[in-house]
């Protein structure tokens, strides 16, 4: 598998992106305690890699107790798999990517669930599948729709009144059944 997919995609170390996600700027004290089922010796190992990688950047320092406690920031495009090692990749490499999506999508469902108080309603959690008939330029546009919409929203800071909300998807062509047309035309 490519590189930038191994360090990218390994259980904790996608929890630890997924927590700087929303333009966040988290100590590892921060961090921790967000990740509280993460052993502390393990979340550090994995912070210093990604650092390591220029994935996660340190962006302050200050004395605490006689240590350091850095903070530090999400480099969004090196925390992407880059096109060209996508292009690379096996069938298997492909599902182990996905796998560590949807691994990593079913763990924060569970840390929501985990919450006690929770109202699907009120907290404004979906999810669904849809299908669509879309020719090329059609999904196109539609894509071009759907980063419109969410462009300027990511640069949205903390604010009170503000929750931090995860956005996923996937968009897979979907098997069908060809019509009796097309069957006919065969």
């Amino acid at each position: 598998m490519a590189s930038s997919a191994d360090l990218l995609l390994h259980p904790v170390r996608l929890r630890v992106l997924q927590a700087f996600l929303g333009d966040r700027a988290l100590t590892t004290s921060q961090l921790s305690a967000e990740l509280a089922d993460i052993p502390p010796a393990s979340l550090y190992r994995h912070v210093a890699r990604l650092v390591d990688a220029d994935v996660l950047q340190v962006v302050a320092e200050r004395r605490v107790r006689g240590a350091v406690e850095r903070t530090y920031v999400l480099r969004l495009p090196a925390a992407r798999v880059q096109p060209d090692e996508i292009a690379k990749m096996s069938a298997e490499d492909h599902r182990q990517m996905f796998m560590a999506f949807a691994a990593g999508l079913l763990a924060a469902y569970d840390r929501y669930l985990a919450r006690g108080d929770i109202d699907l309603l009120r907290d404004g959690v979906s999810y669904a599948i849809e299908a669509l008939w879309l020719d090329d330029a059609e999904y196109a546009e539609m894509m071009r729709e759907i980063y419109t919409a969410l462009m300027p929203r990511r640069a949205n800071a903390r604010k009170k009144g503000r929750k931090r909300r995860m956005i996923a998807s996937v968009l897979l062509p979907a098997d069908e059944e060809p019509s009796s047309e097309e069957k006919r035309d065969r």
